[in-house]
């Protein structure tokens, strides 16, 4: 399989246009459900061993996986509530491969990270449920990227973020033939 297809099995984001209603709706779903998809998967990849297996050559490994999206997920809920409550601010980048090498991401269960996901995703879909048509049009700059997101399109990005590392944890249960 090429390496593009395992390193973006879904595909790479594409930004959507802001203030498409059926799509943040899908978002919010998506960020809503992402939790117990990933336990479904993580189950599996427990019984199985695979929490050292990586879901492509240099990739990260199931563990470093799971417990990036906790971390990810956490500075993504903080960018949302920054933009629902400051004037175009500039959201605060982080660098997530060193992250994901920190001494926790072996040392600390996946569970622990399951666990902040789980909560943390029921927040943060009940607060972007909620947010009125004034609030999806709110919106932040990343300086990492250049890219001016409106709230709407920021939940865009995570709910394929969730849906991407997904993917790679289906690849592990299920590798692709020759793999």
């Amino acid at each position: 399989m090429e390496t593009d297809k395992l390193r973006y099995p879904i595909g790479t984001f594409v930004l959507p246009p802001a203030g498409d209603e059926a799509r943040r709706m899908d978002a919010v779903k998506e960020i809503g459900a992402l939790p117990e998809r990933l336990e479904r998967v993580v189950r599996q990849i427990r019984e199985n061993g695979l929490l050292d297996v990586s879901y492509r050559p240099g990739g990260w490994t199931a563990q470093q996986v799971i417990h990036h999206l906790a971390d990810s997920h956490l500075h993504a809920y903080r960018r949302c509530k920054v933009t629902l409550i400051e004037d175009h601010p500039t959201l605060v980048p982080y660098d997530e491969q060193r992250w994901a090498e920190l001494p926790d991401v072996q040392a600390v269960p996946v569970q622990a990270s399951l666990d902040i996901l789980r909560g943390l995703h029921l927040r943060w879909a009940v607060l972007l449920a909620q947010c009125t048509e004034a609030q999806w049009a709110r919106t932040a700059y990343h300086p990492g990227s250049g890219i001016t997101y409106h709230l709407d399109t920021l939940a865009a990005q995570y709910a394929w973020h969730g849906a991407h590392h997904l993917a790679h944890l289906q690849l592990i249960v299920n590798p692709p033939a020759g793999q």
